[in-house]
């Protein structure tokens, strides 16, 4: 069971990213493009640090217990550093924003 969590997890988060650099690519907007890039930052973090989690569930090697261990640094420092820019550049995009929809 728990395992399956883990799995709808990495699907969800590996959706969003999609779903992020798609938004991505349509923006016209700088400051909404860098705050778009950090949200995929942080799901794509997640994707990577769950893969490693669930990888750590799966195989018991000493090969996969350094490969997760990898994932899971890597992936959660991706996405705590997602985390940082997103919470820098959302009042940028917001007020990027406003001015664009007041034109």
């Amino acid at each position: 069971m728990p395992n399956f969590f883990l799995v709808v997890i990495i699907v969800l988060s590996f959706m969003f990213y999609l779903f992020y650099k798609v938004q991505y690519v349509r923006s016209r907007r700088p400051m909404e493009r860098k705050w778009l890039s950090a949200k995929s930052s942080m799901v794509l973090g997640l994707f990577v640090g769950m893969f490693g989690v669930n990888t750590l569930l799966i195989q018991q090697t000493t090969t996969a217990y350094i490969i997760s261990a990898i994932f899971i640094l890597y992936g959660f420092a991706s996405m705590a550093a997602g985390f940082k820019l997103y919470r820098h550049y959302q009042p940028f995009a917001r007020q990027e924003a406003e001015k664009m929809d007041g034109l």
